[in-house]
């Protein structure tokens, strides 16, 4: 059974740096589009950054885009999210997530990982 594992968060101030790891077992993530979905408190679950299975683009949401940034490492089955210029409205819970059929229906989900932003 496939597995995601999402590491890296915690607590910082605004104007910092954290990155996000999500490390999967069971499945090979060469197959999947992955991408990072946040869920802030009484909000909906968003799709933020998504890469492609062959790493050939990326996409941002709005919002953080310019200050996040995408990537993945096949050969370790991992794929990360730098945050920069972290920002209080960055604050949510953050879940990985991998599909061969979509978004609105992805494969395989992370167990989320707490970032929160403040001084």
């Amino acid at each position: 059974q496939g597995q995601l594992v999402e590491s890296g968060g915690g607590l910082v101030q605004p104007g910092g740096s954290l990155s996000l790891s999500c490390a999967a077992s069971g499945l090979t993530l060469d197959y999947y589009a992955v991408g990072w979905f946040r869920q802030a408190p009484g909000k909906e679950r968003v799709l933020v950054a998504a890469i492609s299975w062959s790493s050939s683009s990326t996409s941002y949401t709005d919002s953080v885009k310019g200050r996040f940034t995408m990537s993945r490492d096949n050969a370790k089955n991992t794929v990360y999210l730098q945050m920069n210029s972290l920002k209080p409205e960055d604050t949510a819970v953050y879940y990985c997530a991998a599909t061969n059929q979509g978004w609105s229906k992805p494969n395989y989900w992370g167990q989320g990982t707490q970032v929160t932003v403040s001084s």
